[in-house]
């Protein structure tokens, strides 16, 4: 069977999260019955990532194996066309035909991630649920600062969900910059795998850098500590999006 990848974003504000859920909507069933309702083929795909209920995507990637061999443009149009009719958040921006062992979870080299924190005393009329509004100023320069203790190979325990399924908390984050636009703080990190609410956590935690309640020390203390209970606020689901996956 032809195996397929899709690029895909969708608005996690209508999804208990992406994987399929007994009694909940979820992204992966909404493909899944989109991809039904042309092919006529009951199928699982799989993710990159299985983002949180509230958690967005613009550059989500998925794999699925068609019985039918079929043009990636009209499987496209196909798929945006019935997601579309189910009133659904969700939108295929690529589909291409790939070899056999591709595997868009397991092939994957690194994982990109934006959470944005609109950072002003009026609350958000045109993004709310697309971003943290968190009106108390916030020091940008301070929480980059911060930030780069996180760098590097660590045990992330700290930062890490007490629902978490991953083998160890050790993980490698590459990349964790801060940067402010205007009101928006924009969060960028990238690592190869990340733990269940790494990132929330983090940046959670980096917001009390920015309000002035913690210093670099503090942040660096806590994850030295591989204690859950040091974490910050675990960051709300509203600003995070999963942006791009490197294969």
């Amino acid at each position: 069977m032809p195996r397929y990848r899709l690029d895909i974003e969708y608005d996690g504000r209508a999804y208990a999260g992406w994987q399929r859920q007994a009694d909940l909507h979820s992204v992966q069933a909404a493909i899944e019955k989109a991809i039904l309702s042309f092919t006529g083929q009951t199928v699982t795909i799989r993710a990159a990532g299985r983002t949180d209920a509230g958690v967005h995507a613009t550059g989500q990637v998925v794999h699925v194996d068609l019985e039918k061999d079929m043009d990636a443009d009209k499987v496209q149009g196909a798929l945006n066309a019935h997601l579309k009719l189910a009133g659904e958040s969700v939108a295929a921006l690529a589909v291409a035909k790939v070899a056999d062992d591709f595997d868009a979870r397991f092939s994957a080299k690194a994982r990109h991630y934006l959470y944005v924190i609109l950072n002003r005393r009026a609350p958000p009329a045109l993004m709310r649920g697309n971003v943290w509004h968190v009106p108390r100023a916030l020091d940008a320069e301070a929480m980059h600062g911060a930030a780069q203790r996180l760098l590097g190979k660590h045990d992330f325990t700290t930062f890490r969900s007490v629902q978490c399924q991953s083998a160890s908390p050790e993980k490698t984050l590459d990349r964790l910059d801060v940067t402010r636009d205007g009101d928006l703080i924009e969060i960028r990190a990238s690592a190869r795998s990340f733990l269940h609410n790494q990132v929330r956590s983090m940046v959670g935690s980096l917001k009390r850098v920015g309000e002035g309640a913690w210093s670099a020390d503090d942040l660096e203390a806590a994850l030295k500590a591989a204690d859950r209970a040091r974490c910050g606020q675990v960051a709300p689901p509203d600003g995070l999006y999963l942006t791009r996956v490197d294969y």
